[in-house]
């Protein structure tokens, strides 16, 4: 995004790089679209988490909402590209400032303060004077296809990543990082949206595997809302006790049917 706004100015690379976020997720979600729902949707039928699929103007209302949303990230990109210039953040361009070993910890880092940002922030949209206000049109997805993954109000993109501005103003990260922990983000995104369940049995009850998050637990999240708050781990849920209590056992129904 610094390359278009530096190459074409900050309006036309603004809707530039909105467009190249717009295109990414088309991409991914696009790909995972066609082969869960158009390619293999009779033969893959048993892995789907709910079993019946959504109307086509509900999945263009997925699309339609994500949309907006990558105009609103390539803004807040304005944003971090205008305190860069201002010299206001600590992202750097030298690898060799910090060395290979930092920018592997950074984006460990980065991750980790996401996930732990978005537990709290997610639990937040969920009080009743807030939902209707940030997170409705998310969760008029109550059984989400990969085309939700970005599909937001306004307010809520700017929340989803409302933490990265801050973190980079005291933070030293290397643009590569950024771009590689946007597209881990989305990626995720899409797989949590995917609505279909493709770990094996006994992945949520395995020592260290339990810890990642499922397509299940966020299906189950659209589905009943007060639940499954995580993101990316299922560290926050199982500490503060917001996993649903029947979540294990539904990995594992889902799991018994695939081999039905």
């Amino acid at each position: 995004m610094y390359f278009l706004i530096e190459k074409f100015g900050i309006p036309l690379g603004w809707l530039l790089g909105a467009a190249t976020i717009f295109l990414r997720y088309a991409f991914l979600a696009g790909v995972a679209f066609l082969i869960f729902y158009v390619v293999k949707r009779r033969s893959w039928l048993k892995y789907k988490i709910q079993q019946r699929f959504p109307d086509q103007k509900h999945i263009w209302s997925e699309v339609r909402h994500s949309g907006s949303t990558a105009l609103i990230f390539a803004l807040m990109g304005i944003g971090i590209y205008v305190a860069r210039e201002a010299g206001y953040t600590q992202i750097y361009t030298d690898l060799s400032a910090y060395g290979w070993g930092y920018l592997v910890f950074s984006f460990v880092f980065i991750v980790v303060l996401h996930d732990t940002y978005f537990y709290w922030m997610h639990r937040v949209m969920h009080h009743p004077k807030v939902f209707m206000l940030v997170h409705r049109v998310h969760h008029n997805s109550r059984n989400p296809t990969p085309w939700a993954s970005l599909s937001f109000q306004p307010l809520e993109a700017v929340l989803e990543f409302g933490i990265i501005p801050i973190a980079i103003l005291f933070v030293p990260f290397h643009p590569l990082v950024l771009f590689l922990f946007t597209g881990w983000s989305l990626f995720f995104n899409v797989t949590g949206h995917l609505g279909y369940e493709l770990f094996p049995k006994g992945f949520v009850r395995h020592p260290i595997w339990k810890w990642m998050n499922t397509s299940t637990h966020h299906n189950m999240h659209h589905q009943r809302s007060n639940c499954n708050y995580g993101l990316y781990f299922n560290f926050w849920d199982r500490v503060m006790g917001t996993n649903d209590s029947r979540y294990e056992v539904e990995f594992e129904r889902i799991k018994d049917r695939q081999k039905a």
